[in-house]
C-alpha cells in the first residue's frame, strides 16, 4: 500500500514539475558578473609600510562575456605603471562559488575563489621566497549600478590577520567619465 501511494504521489507530482520550464532565478553571484560587464575608469592606491596609501594610478577595466552568463573575460591596463593582465571569472554552480584567474605579463597566475552570492574571493596559501607562505583577499563593497570599490588584503599566517595591499575605485566609462 506505501508503495502504491507513493508511486501516485509521485506521478501527481512529476507531471506538474516537468510542465514548469521557468528558469530559476539568477544566483548572486550572476548578479555579480552581469553587473561588471562594460568599461570601468578605475583609480588604484597602495598601501605602503607607513599606513599611508599612494597617490591614485588610473587605468581601465573592460568586462564582456565570453561564455553568456558563465564565463566573463576583463582586461585590466594601468599605463602609468606599465600593467595589463587578463581576468576570467566564472561560476562553479555545482561548488556553488565564483572563481577569479588573473594573469599579468610576469606570467604569475593569481586562483582567487569565493562563495557564490559573498562579494569576497581569496587564493589559497602560496609559497614566499622566505619559504612561508602568502595569501590575498580581494572585496567588492559600496556597490552601485556606476560605481564599485575593491580592497586587496594579505595574510602571511594563514588567514589569521590581513594587511592592506590596495584599494581601487571603479567609475563605469560613459559621456561623463572618460576612460
Amino acid at each position: 500500500m506505501k508503495r502504491l501511494i507513493a508511486s501516485l504521489l509521485l506521478m501527481v507530482a512529476y507531471p506538474a514539475a516537468s510542465q514548469d520550464q521557468t528558469a530559476p532565478p539568477p544566483s548572486a553571484g550572476l548578479e555579480q558578473l552581469r553587473h561588471v560587464v562594460g568599461s570601468w575608469r578605475v583609480e588604484t592606491r597602495f598601501r605602503q609600510q607607513d599606513g599611508s596609501e599612494t597617490e591614485p594610478f588610473v587605468g581601465s577595466y573592460q568586462f564582456e562575456w565570453v561564455i553568456e552568463d558563465a564565463v566573463l573575460r576583463g582586461v585590466s591596463e594601468t599605463p602609468e605603471l606599465g600593467q595589463r593582465s587578463v581576468i576570467l571569472f566564472y561560476l562553479r554552480p555545482a561548488r556553488n562559488e565564483i572563481e577569479m584567474v588573473s594573469v599579468g605579463a610576469d606570467g604569475k597566475l593569481w586562483v582567487m575563489t569565493g562563495r557564490d552570492g559573498l562579494e569576497t574571493r581569496e587564493t589559497p596559501d602560496l609559497p614566499t621566497t622566505d619559504g612561508g607562505t602568502m595569501r590575498l583577499r580581494f572585496t567588492r563593497f559600496n556597490v552601485t549600478p556606476e560605481r564599485f570599490e575593491s580592497r586587496m588584503e594579505w595574510s602571511v599566517d594563514q588567514g589569521a590577520s590581513w594587511s592592506p595591499g590596495n584599494h581601487q575605485v571603479f567609475v563605469r566609462c560613459s559621456s561623463d567619465v572618460a576612460c
